[in-house]
């Protein structure tokens, strides 16, 4: 199906059926990169900084050899179906690594590097990994003497490997037999935990490798693109977008280390770069080092945003600044991750109001929370959606699996939203963030979208608090670009007032220097509660 038929595709309910118009890869994560060493072994698959600190840049021939080395050394740890544990910042040997494990059949476990002994315990034993490679330092934190504390601990875990240990990852070169396959996990990623405690997802080889491809063909982004990819190799946003998407296109990943917006900057102009992965938070502090640069900004051609609602104020900016096209992305790590993308030919409002159409071969619907029945069109439910990209399951985890994944095989997002006539997908906060202020019904995203316009905010989350009168009361935590002067709250009440129904405007304010954010740069809004209430 074309994508003009698909544009003037519409739906008389609030669902959306699995389309077909882009065949998917029957392939693995390690067979894409087989397959680019094949057509393009010239290419630069990677540049990035290694976990000695050294520059370098990696051709697909390159990335293979060094992957099938990898593969050769965890293979005498451990055996296809294993899990191998990776705990590390964005330095290459990440994605190096992240090919080796395919290479090899194991499945990686994917680790934040900033977790505190404890979270690291949890993961490790709900993991079950009997591998874990390590680096050295993350962001000053010293990952050395954490997993020796925490290793002494889990029993499972049989071999430790830091990056620093460079033979240790230098086997015997294995063969190209597949040693896994496209429905077989590829990855454990834990959930965001912006509601509660993480879960393992498993996620297919196959549900990668076609997220990242239909992803990239869905923003229309061209072969051989060179991509800035800033965003933590150990979220699905870093693995799969940003490192596969380039990588199904014969391009380029440019690896940030450490995310600063003058460095960005810089690798977007040393490289060409034609592509910028980034969540709103990311997305707004290089917007802002350009504009105060006072020079002239590199040239993109499109940036993937996603992770939380991104405001028309900054969209329109983006594309003055850089000449991008801006592609608001909106999923969850159970699905791998992307379920839905505004195109290129949307509207104006569309591209500032919604998060776009499901990708191919996913299927959406707007559910009532309590009978589950799919809503009328503009009426708001719970977003949920299947395909191929949805996980496996939560591991060791039944129960939360068909607590997620209804009868239907609908995997339950936990966000509220709508959908029109066209399948576009406006968001509305999450299920257990509404807010609800004698009994009307309060999105923060909404509060939160009006707060964006404001010059002076650079971030806000609204949650509700306790109120003996209404149930709840609307409060909001925000953070400034600049530090706030003592009249900005009453000028951001006004700004709401401006903006949104009376009932709607926060009462209570706090001003923070930062928000808590998960990985994927969600805001934690369980921690903000704690921290406010």
């Amino acid at each position: 199906m074309s994508t003009e038929s698909i544009q003037r595709t519409t739906v008389t309910r609030s669902e959306w059926p699995e389309r077909d118009e882009i065949p998917l890869l029957e392939t693995t994560v390690g067979g894409l990169l087989q397959l680019q060493a094949e057509q393009n072994p010239d290419v630069t698959a990677l540049v990035g900084t290694t976990h000695a600190g050294e520059p370098g840049r990696w051709t697909y021939a390159e990335m293979l050899g060094s992957a099938r080395r990898i593969a050769g050394a965890l293979l005498d740890l451990t055996g296809p179906g294993g899990h191998v544990a990776l705990l590390a910042p964005n330095v290459a040997e990440w994605i190096h690594v992240q090919y080796g494990a395919a290479l090899a059949g194991v499945t990686l476990v994917a680790l934040n590097p900033a977790q505190t002994p404890n979270e690291l315990e949890y993961a490790l034993r709900l993991s079950r990994a009997t591998v874990l490679i390590h680096a050295d330092t993350a962001r000053g934190h010293d990952l050395t003497a954490t997993v020796a504390q925490v290793t002494a601990a889990v029993d499972a875990v049989e071999h430790v490997i830091s990056l620093s240990d460079e033979s240790a990852l230098r086997g015997e070169p294995v063969d190209l037999a597949e040693r896994s396959g496209p429905e077989r996990p590829a990855m454990m990623q834990f959930t965001s935990g912006t509601t509660g405690r993480p879960k393992g997802v498993l996620l297919a080889h196959r549900s990668l490798v076609n997220n990242a491809q239909l992803t990239m063909r869905t923003a229309d982004v061209g072969e051989g693109v060179v991509a800035i990819a800033p965003l933590p190799s150990f979220h699905t946003a870093g693995c799969v977008i940003s490192h596969l998407g380039p990588a199904f296109l014969g391009g380029t990943v440019v690896l940030i280390e450490k995310f600063d917006p003058a460095a960005v900057l810089e690798a977007m102009a040393r490289e060409k770069a034609s592509v910028l992965m980034s969540v709103p938070t990311v997305l707004g502090a290089v917007l802002h080092a350009a504009r105060q640069s006072g020079g002239e900004a590199p040239h993109l051609d499109t940036v993937l945003v996603g992770a939380s609602t991104v405001p028309g104020s900054m969209i329109e900016a983006v594309t003055a600044t850089f000449g991008a096209s801006v592609h608001n992305l909106y999923g969850q790590t159970e699905l791998s991750p992307v379920l839905s993308l505004t195109r290129r030919s949307d509207t104006r409002e569309d591209l500032v109001t919604s998060v776009g159409r499901p990708l191919p071969h996913t299927g959406a619907r707007i559910v009532d929370p309590v009978t589950g029945d799919v809503v009328p069109l503009g009426v708001a439910g719970e977003v949920c959606a299947r395909g191929y990209n949805q996980m496996i399951g939560y591991h060791d985890d039944p129960e939360a699996t068909a607590a997620t994944v209804d009868a239907d095989g609908y995997v339950h997002t936990g966000d509220l939203g709508s959908m029109d006539e066209r399948g576009m997908i406006t968001l509305s906060g999450r299920l257990k963030e509404l807010i609800i202020r004698g009994g009307e019904n309060i999105s923060p995203a909404e509060i939160e979208i009006a707060l964006a316009e404001h010059p002076a905010v650079a971030e806000s989350a609204a949650i509700g608090l306790p109120d003996e009168t209404w149930g709840e009361i609307v409060a909001v935590a925000v953070t400034t670009h600049e530090p706030p002067p003592d009249t900005l709250e009453q000028e951001l009440i006004d700004h709401c007032l401006a903006r949104l129904t009376a009932f709607k405007v926060p009462v209570r304010w706090f001003f923070l220097d930062e928000l808590p954010h998960t990985a994927s740069g969600k805001v934690q809004k369980f921690v903000l509660r704690e921290q406010l209430s």
